[in-house]
C-alpha cells in the first residue's frame, strides 16, 4: 500500500482505532448484561460513547507512539466491569463474557472489509497515492481490518487478564483456576516483556496473517 504521511497516517488510523478498542469493551458488557450481570450497564459502560471507554494511556498514548514507531498497533480500553457472582454459571457465563470483545473485533473486521470493496467500486487502488474521499476510505478499511484482527488474535491469548484466560479457565479444574489467576497482575509486564523481546510479533503474525488473506480473498 502507499506510504502515507505521518498526518494522513494518524487521519486513516484514528477511528478505526478508537471504535476497535471501545466497541470490544462495550461487547464485553453487553454479553454481561445479557447473561445477567448489569454491573456495566448500572455504571454506563454498555454504550457507544467512546468517552465512557477511553483510556488515556492505552486507548490514546499507546496505540500513537506504535503507530509512529512503525510497528504494529495495539491498545485497550478502560476494562468493563464484571461481577461474576450474578451468572448462573461463573465459569462457563464469565468465557461467554470474554468472547464477546474479540467477536465484536471480528464483525468489525468484516465492516471495514466491506469499506474496502466500496472504495474500489469507486475506482480506489491499494498501489494509488490519490487523496480522494474514494482512496481514503480505502485506507481506512485497510486500517479497521489490520487493527481488529490484531486485537482479536492477541486477546485470544491464554495470558491473564487477556479474554483468552477467561476462555481457558472455563475448561480448567475449578482447583486450578485460582492459580491460574495468580498470574494476572503480572500479565500486562509479561506481555510487554514478550513485545520487547520481539516474541510477541511472531507469536499473533501467523494467526493474523492467515485471517487477513482469507478476508482480503473476498475483495
Amino acid at each position: 500500500m502507499f506510504e502515507l504521511n505521518p498526518m494522513q497516517t494518524l487521519a486513516v488510523w484514528s477511528l478505526p482505532v478508537l471504535l476497535a478498542i471501545t466497541l470490544h469493551e462495550v461487547a464485553h458488557g453487553w454479553m454481561a448484561s445479557r447473561l445477567g450481570d448489569q454491573t456495566a450497564r448500572m455504571l454506563g459502560r454498555v454504550t457507544l460513547n467512546p468517552f465512557k471507554h477511553i483510556d488515556p494511556i492505552g486507548t490514546v498514548l499507546v496505540p500513537l507512539a506504535l503507530l509512529f514507531l512503525g510497528g504494529f498497533v495495539f491498545g485497550w480500553a478502560k476494562a468493563v466491569p464484571v461481577s461474576q457472582r450474578n451468572f448462573k454459571r461463573p465459569q462457563r457465563d464469565m468465557a461467554w463474557v470474554a468472547l464477546a470483545g474479540p467477536a465484536a473485533n471480528l464483525v468489525m473486521a468484516l465492516g471495514w472489509l466491506a469499506l474496502i470493496k466500496v472504495a474500489m467500486s469507486l475506482g480506489a487502488t491499494l498501489e494509488s497515492g490519490g487523496t480522494g474521499s474514494a482512496q481514503f476510505l480505502l485506507y481506512a478499511g485497510v486500517a479497521g481490518v489490520t487493527i481488529n484482527l490484531l486485537l482479536m488474535v492477541l486477546n485470544l491469548l491464554p495470558l491473564p487478564p487477556l479474554d483468552g484466560s477467561r476462555v481457558l479457565a472455563a475448561f480448567l479444574p475449578r482447583k486450578w483456576v485460582w492459580h491460574y489467576y495468580r498470574l494476572e497482575p503480572y500479565g500486562l509486564f509479561i506481555l510487554l516483556g514478550l513485545l520487547f523481546l520481539g516474541i510477541l510479533g511472531p507469536l499473533i503474525s501467523g494467526p493474523f496473517l492467515w485471517l487477513r488473506q482469507m478476508l482480503f480473498t473476498w475483495l
